[in-house]
């Protein structure tokens, strides 16, 4: 018999000074992904578990979701990576997250990582530092946002709307992967200069 959880994630949360997070999530700008995110990587799902941790006020469950790295954009995150997340299922008892992705093995994602191991789910912006990769009708490989949302325009996130008006095809992960590199690049030029 299946029994949910979720009426302790709140106090769970609570608990570990994360309800704010938990109940408002604004979504980040372009800008804000890649400067935030220790890590940007795409990988493809390998495995998924989920255990129990803590004690007492601080007993909860967590998934560890592994990924196989197929390309590294920004950090280190290895030939695999394993991302420790709040919530999932152990002996029939589930615990879950409102508006935290939920993974399955074989997800091709390009990831926005950050505080692995310390935030309740280390993405930036919770479902917002998460794209799904896709085959379009040619073939070609594109994104949905963490809303399903075909990626069209890095000005669309963070709720530009008249980015995503304007916009006509879905942007290819070639060229978000080329976005993402050239932030970095301007990033790593305006801090030199503020030094």
């Amino acid at each position: 018999m299946k029994k949910s959880v979720r009426f302790l994630v709140y106090p769970v949360l609570f608990s570990l000074g994360f309800i704010a997070n938990a109940t408002t999530v604004i979504p980040p700008r372009f800008d804000e992904l890649v400067s935030r995110a220790q890590i940007i990587f795409e990988g493809e799902v390998t495995g998924l578990q989920s255990q129990w941790i803590g004690e007492g006020a601080q007993h909860r469950i967590v998934t560890f979701v592994t990924f196989k790295v197929t390309d590294t954009l920004k950090g280190d995150p290895g030939t695999t990576y394993s991302m420790r997340m709040l919530g999932g299922t152990v002996d029939g008892r589930t615990m879950e997250v409102s508006d935290a992705p939920k993974f399955k093995v074989g997800d091709h994602d390009l990831l926005f990582v950050e505080n692995n191991g310390s935030q309740f789910i280390p993405l930036v912006g919770i479902q917002h530092g998460r794209f799904r990769i896709q085959k379009d009708q040619s073939g070609r490989d594109t994104l949905l946002t963490g809303e399903g949302q075909p990626l069209t325009d890095v000005n669309q996130l963070g709720g530009d709307e008249q980015a995503v008006a304007h916009a006509k095809a879905s942007l290819s992960l070639n060229d978000f992967k080329t976005a993402i590199q050239g932030r970095m690049r301007q990033q790593s030029q305006a801090k030199g200069k503020i030094q």
